[in-house]
Order: structure tokens, then C-alpha cells, then sequence
């Protein structure tokens, strides 16, 4: 009979850990490279010696995860969150302002690290033991509110610490819920709250005929009553859009357009967006309530509401986003041009990528990052180093090395029997995706700046420890699904 360590060795995923011991050989390399410097002799410890020995930390952690009884990651979910949701309003009061975000704790002066990095793999956990109980259907109303809170409770507590680009992490998880069975009309509808707000801001400066009306909002309102056309369109109402709404759209902004055109009225065409909005919304709920169709009254509140979101969409980037956020928003939708405030990291950034050229410039010699013209080039936009130093082929090289590294974690989460490990393994590819999109975008400027790392590639104690745990809790489950 072989022993218990000899079945766990052979039944661990050894091409996942190899693609966790590459990543942190690459990220170890780099971040000695952008932090080295010929002419400067360290009289310590340098980054690429603290992240050394955090790496050995990790590497020890992940066989302490290992040879822990799978059963108990199962047992102790609840509490390893309730324990991270009160570490996570303590550091509220206790830890000290560092960019204006309180997220570190720290004792005796000396930081320790962010609660928030390893609240990911609590909730990963919670979310996993909750869904997985025999009595829950996503279905049921109770069911996705306990879900929800779960979820979202972290989001709050991290944004009342002022570290907005951690708490959007939580939000992938959504992608859980997708897979376990929630209808994909909500993620449907989440990317048209997304499109909607980027219409809203990036087109309202420029006004339609003049100023009739803001361009913006005007094309975000007449979407939203598109989109109930094509719904109603869908579920067999053909001949009343054809015959009815939409010739009378016509007529409307026909009148609407003789009478700007030839008298001193000054009808604004965002006025009448809305006004249809509300008026079609009202019709249908009538219509629905008469003759009792459901999808008419679904119809009438999504014209609404989404009426209602597009309005607030400028009070809500004005009030409810820190100044920095919406800067950093108009640079990206090119609102803003400000190459030496909040649009240097990204201008920065790509001057580093590009001039890398198709090979790089070789190991130790990229400039940019040398001379420090890239902020956070060991932390958040570590990328650039890659990008500068090893080319084109470097950067592809890295992706492709996340991409099988994800397709691993997916295969792993789709062979699991029990729905614990499933949803929980769905749930690490969820973090990891998100942390992978959302940084080299924010690296190449297509997304922005919103400071996250790359996993097992940033420099940082805290978000390796908490990556790796997250990682390997899940190779543990696989390891034991037999």
C-alpha cells in the first residue's frame, strides 16, 4: 500500500505548480532588474532579497496547505472569513493613511501586511461552503441575497478603506454565480451598466446640433429603448413595434426636428429620449397589466430604471469617485490629457513597452525602468519591465504562460465531483483573470489605473502569501477528490 505522501505526491497537478514556480522565477528576475542599479551599492537588503525570502515563505506555506486535511478548509470556511471581515474593519481604525488609503496594518510602526489580499481566499471559501450546502439554489431570492452579502461585504469594508482597486476584485466572482447556474441576462445587463456609463461620459462635451442636447446621453437613453424594441421583437410583438413604435419614433423626431429648424423653440433631444423612454415604459406596463404579459411589465421597468441609471450617471462620478479616480477615468476615455499628472504612469508605461521593440533590450538593460521614469515599476506595473527587457516575445511568452496556467485551473475546477471544490476552484480562476485583465490592460493603457497586482509577479509579501494560499488550497482539494 503506498504511503499517504506518496498518493498525495502523485495526485497533485505538477503542471499548475510549474507554472507557479516559472511565474515566480520571472517575477523574481524582473523585479531585481528594474530595481538594479551598477552605480548604487546596497548596504542591505534589496527587493529582489525581500522577495526571495517571501518566496521561500510561500513555497514552506504551500506544503503546510498541502498537508492539511482537505476536509478542514470545508470545516473552517465561515470562520477564516468572519475572522478576515473583522481584521478588515480593524485596519480601518488601525492602520496609518499611506496614499490615502488605510489598508495596511501595522504594529509598532512596522507594516505587516493588507487584510484585504487574503480577504479573497476567505471569500472564495465562504461562497464555496455556501453554495455547496445541500438547500441552496442560486433560484431562490434568499439564496442569492445570502450569496450577495457574502460577496459583497468585503467590497464595502475595502472601500471604506479607500482602496477602491482591491474591492473591484470581488466582482469577478460574479462569474461564479454564471457558472453554477445564474441566468446571463444579469451579465448582460452588468455590461450594459458599463457601456452605458462609458456613453454617458465620453460623449456628453460634445453636443448634437449644436446644443440641443448632450450626444452622450442622448445615445445612452435612445440604446436603452433599442434594446426594449429588440426584446419585445424577440417574444413576438413584431407587428405592433413595426406598425406602431417605431413609425411613431419617426414622426416624433421628424416634428421635433421642423420645429427646431423653423420656429424659436429649443427642444433638447435628450428631452425627448426620455420622454419616449418613460412614455413607452408606461405604455407597456399598461399593456402588460390589461393583458397580463409578463415580459411587458419586465420591459416598462428596464426602460425606467435604465432611464433613471443614465441620469445619474454624472452625479455619481462627481460625488461618489475620488478626484484621482475620475481623472484617471477621463485620461483613459481621452477626456483629459494630462502627461505629467495621472496620465504619466500610463504614458510612461507604453513608452517602456514599445521601445522593447520585438526582442527587448536584454536582461538588465532597459532604461526606462532603470532611470525610474515608470512609477510602481516593481509593484503594479511590472509588466513594463518584461515588455522593455525581453520584447515582444517576452510579454507573449508570459501571457501564454497565464493563459495555460488558467486553462489548468479551469480543467481542474470542471474534474472536481464535489461542488465545494468546483465552485471554489472557479472562484481562484475568477480572482486570477481579473487580476491578470485588469493589469496588463491598465499596463498598455487600455484600462485604468487602478493599482492591483500580477500575480506571483509584483513585487509584495502580502499578495504572494495570499495567491499562493488561494492556489494551493485548491490544488489540495483536487489532490483529495478521490
Amino acid at each position: 500500500m503506498p504511503s499517504r505522501k506518496t498518493r498525495l505526491y502523485k495526485s497533485i497537478d505538477w503542471p499548475t505548480v510549474i507554472c507557479y514556480l516559472l511565474l515566480l522565477i520571472v517575477g523574481v528576475l524582473n523585479i531585481y532588474s528594474a530595481d538594479y542599479n551598477p552605480d548604487v551599492v546596497s548596504k542591505g537588503l534589496n527587493r529582489a532579497d525581500s522577495q526571495l525570502i517571501w518566496i521561500g515563505i510561500s513555497v514552506s506555506l504551500s506544503f503546510v496547505i498541502l498537508a492539511i486535511d482537505h476536509r478542514m478548509y470545508h470545516f473552517f470556511s465561515y470562520f477564516i472569513y468572519g475572522a478576515l471581515i473583522l481584521l478588515l474593519i480593524a485596519t480601518i481604525f488601525l492602520s496609518a493613511s499611506v496614499k490615502g488609503s488605510h489598508s495596511w496594518l501595522y504594529i509598532g510602526g512596522i507594516r505587516l501586511f493588507q487584510p484585504a489580499e487574503f480577504a479573497k481566499f476567505a471569500t472564495a471559501l465562504a461562497v464555496a461552503r455556501l453554495m455547496s450546502s445541500f438547500d441552496f439554489e442560486l433560484k431562490k431570492t434568499r439564496c442569492l441575497v445570502q450569496v450577495l452579502v457574502i460577496m459583497l461585504l468585503p467590497v464595502f469594508i475595502i472601500i471604506l478603506q479607500r482602496e477602491t482597486g482591491s474591492a473591484l476584485v470581488f466582482f469577478s466572482l460574479f462569474l461564479v454565480l454564471y457558472r453554477e447556474g445564474m441566468s446571463g441576462i444579469v451579465m448582460l445587463l452588468g455590461l450594459l451598466f458599463v457601456l452605458l456609463f462609458v456613453l454617458v461620459l465620453r460623449f456628453s462635451p460634445f453636443q448634437m446640433a449644436g446644443e440641443l442636447g448632450s450626444w452622450g446621453l442622448f445615445s445612452a437613453l435612445m440604446l436603452v429603448v433599442l434594446i426594449g424594441i429588440i426584446v419585445l421583437i424577440i417574444n413576438g410583438w413584431r407587428k405592433l413595434i413595426f406598425r406602431y413604435v417605431l413609425s411613431s419614433l419617426a414622426i416624433i423626431f421628424l416634428l421635433v426636428f421642423v420645429l427646431n429648424k423653423w420656429t424659436s423653440l429649443d427642444i433638447k433631444y435628450t428631452n425627448v429620449a426620455l420622454a419616449i423612454s418613460v412614455l413607452s415604459g408606461l405604455c407597456c406596463l399598461l399593456y402588460g397589466f390589461l393583458r397580463q404579459h409578463r415580459i411587458m411589465v419586465i420591459v416598462a421597468l428596464f426602460l425606467w430604471g435604465m432611464s433613471a441609471y443614465c441620469y445619474s450617471v454624472n452625479y455619481i462620478f462627481d460625488n461618489v469617485l475620488e478626484y484621482h479616480q475620475q481623472t484617471r477615468i477621463k485620461v483613459l476615455l481621452g477626456l483629459e490629457d494630462d502627461p505629467t499628472g495621472v496620465g504619466y504612469n500610463i504614458n510612461q508605461s507604453k513608452i517602456a513597452i514599445g521601445s522593447g521593440g520585438f526582442v527587448g533590450k536584454g536582461f538588465l538593460e532597459g532604461t526606462q525602468t532603470k532611470l525610474e521614469y515608470v512609477p510602481e515599476q516593481v509593484t503594479d506595473f511590472i509588466f513594463c519591465n518584461i515588455g522593455e527587457e525581453f520584447g515582444f516575445l517576452g510579454s507573449v511568452f508570459v501571457l501564454l504562460l497565464y493563459m495555460y496556467f488558467l486553462f489548468r485551473l479551469v480543467k481542474l475546477a470542471e474534474r472536481q465531483e464535489s461542488p465545494f471544490n468546483r465552485i471554489y476552484g472557479y472562484s481562484v480562476v475568477s480572482i486570477f483573470l481579473f487580476h491578470i485583465l485588469v493589469n496588463v490592460g491598465m499596463v498598455v493603457g487600455l484600462m485604468p489605473v487602478i493599482g492591483i497586482p500580477l500575480p506571483f509577479v509584483s513585487y509584495g509579501g502580502s499578495s504572494l502569501l495570499a495567491f499562493t494560499i488561494l492556489l494551493f488550497i485548491f490544488i489540495k482539494l483536487d489532490a483529495s477528490r478521490s
